[in-house]
């Protein structure tokens, strides 16, 4: 299954991350650890991933695009109308 679009969480020590395919089913739906994410994102092809905006999502994006991924950090009021 080819992950198209991830949609990271950051928090201060475990990261949701909820991965779609091309169709829009849930592909992968998991926590990790934030030592563990690097990792996690290296061992993908690469993908779009979406951030919010907040004190380490820059950080956050260089190391994940590193690997060819391409990083969105989006403002918190463009993330809010998915939180459910």
């Amino acid at each position: 299954m080819h992950i198209a679009t991830i949609g990271l969480d950051l928090a201060k020590n475990i990261f949701q991350v909820h991965g779609i395919d091309c169709e829009g089913n849930i592909a992968i739906q998991r926590s990790l650890r934030r030592g563990d994410a690097v990792n996690f994102f290296g061992k993908l092809p690469p993908c779009l991933v979406g951030i919010e905006a907040c004190v380490t999502a820059h950080h956050r994006a260089r190391e994940i695009g590193r690997f060819g991924h391409t990083v969105r950090v989006m403002p918190p009021a463009y993330v809010k109308p998915y939180v459910k």
